[in-house]
């Protein structure tokens, strides 16, 4: 009897134990939510430091925003940090995550770049900055929701959204006119139209290539009625459909691949394609590119669907009180309805605030041609939910798809036998 009573006193001291584990775990998540103790006026000078991607005509907007910025904020300085292109931006992320104290105040970033680095606490949770009496967003104009929701990671608001794209049908608006041919509005279309575009022209121009095969992959599945997903066989029927449509329009020689170029906006503006389908954040750079040479136009992505792209921006967890302060009164700056004009205008991407994406200042705008067909190409929007292991697997059917469109008809069958294994094994790592 002894001995049990004992047993029940040790048992009785660990559950305690691990009651009282669980209220401080508890106790953790809550605060985060709620942290009483943000800083709502710096009263030194505070620095803080951006990653981003940001390239071109892109870059010059950030830069001059930033100063603008700065200039209303003379007690905050922000260094802008170009890390190259998307691909160095996500590799120093991962690289800096071996040593977080090194990370920036805040960095440009998909939600699966950094899926883990919010499991494991190393970003800040905006919650109570959005939600504070001092500096939170108040009666600032909201964001457009869907697009906050997709700055969020298990359901927390880790970041601000920043370049909101989406896809749409660049054309040249002079070969058009003069084979005489219609814009297309499907995908079917699309081909038919490529392919009187390569006889016409003698097989000098191709008819049209598409920017991101892990795009293209996903909405042709979602056209037929299939989410991606680590339940998504890539040699299923449906898939294969897709990969078919676009192979065969390459081995055919009436679509194309970017290839070395890297981006079909290069053989866009040498005039060497007549169409592409891309991001919109892709017109600054056609429109800079093609002025002297063509008329460019753009319209509505030939499909049912279309995607929700782009980057946010996140905090680091591992930056000071005042730099947490001061980077969510830059990341507000740049939702401000006037900024986000600015900013869509002169790059192409979309405004993040519904106010200004549905005025007519932005719809009736002259330095863009993308808002008049934003309502139209944004009407069955996919937004893509961003899990463990999601953002590896889209890498890796951009991959085989690109494999696979580089390869002869007579290695398909075997190359997409092995994406199959190797997307699956890239869910399960």
């Amino acid at each position: 009897m002894k001995l049990k009573r004992l047993y029940v006193l040790i048992f009785s001291f660990f559950s305690i134990l691990s009651l009282s584990a669980c209220s401080k775990e508890n106790d953790n998540v809550n605060a985060n939510d709620t942290k009483p103790d943000i800083i709502t006026k710096l009263t030194g000078n505070t620095e803080i430091t951006f990653w981003h991607a940001m390239n071109g005509p892109l870059e010059e907007a950030l830069t001059k925003i930033t100063e603008d910025f700065m200039e209303e904020n003379p007690n905050i300085k922000v260094n802008l940090q170009n890390q190259g292109d998307y691909s160095a931006l996500h590799a120093k992320i991962n690289t800096t995550a071996q040593n977080p104290k090194n990370f920036p105040t805040i960095s440009q970033a998909y939600p699966g770049w950094i899926y883990s680095l919010a499991v494991d606490g190393q970003l800040e949770n905006l919650k109570s900055y959005f939600e504070n009496d001092t500096i939170g967003w108040g009666n600032q104009p909201k964001i457009k929701q869907s697009f906050l929701d997709g700055a969020k990671i298990e359901g927390i608001q880790y970041g601000i959204p920043f370049n909101k794209s989406t896809e749409v049908l660049y054309y040249n608006a002079d070969l058009l006119k003069e084979y005489n041919l219609n814009i297309p509005k499907t995908i079917d279309e699309l081909r038919e139209v490529s392919k009187v575009i390569y006889e016409k022209s003698n097989g000098q121009i191709k008819g049209a290539g598409f920017d991101s095969f892990s795009v293209y992959h996903t909405i042709g599945l979602k056209d037929q009625g299939i989410t991606f997903s680590e339940d998504t066989k890539f040699d299923s029927k449906e898939s294969r459909q897709v990969i078919d449509f676009y192979a065969d329009g390459v081995d055919q020689g009436y679509f194309t691949i970017a290839g070395s170029d890297k981006s079909m906006t290069i053989p866009f503006v040498n005039e060497k394609v007549a169409m592409f389908i891309g991001s919109i954040s892709r017109e600054s750079f056609v429109k800079k590119d093609s002025a002297s040479k063509f008329q460019y136009n753009v319209a509505a992505r030939p499909s049912v669907h279309n995607i929700q792209q782009g980057t946010d921006i996140y905090t680091f967890a591992s930056a000071s009180d005042e730099q947490k302060t001061a980077a969510f009164l830059f990341m507000k700056y740049l939702s401000k309805p006037e900024v986000q004009l600015y900013w869509s205008q002169k790059t192409g991407y979309m405004p993040t605030v519904e106010e200004v994406l549905n005025s007519d200042k932005y719809q009736d705008s002259k330095e863009s041609k993308v808002p008049a067909v934003i309502n139209e190409t944004t009407k069955n929007l996919i937004v893509t939910k961003d899990t463990k292991n999601s953002d590896a697997a889209y890498a890796q059917v951009n991959a085989s798809m690109t494999e696979i469109l580089s390869s002869p008809a007579s290695d398909r069958e075997k190359l997409i036998k092995k994406a199959t294994i190797e997307i699956d094994d890239t869910w399960k790592q």
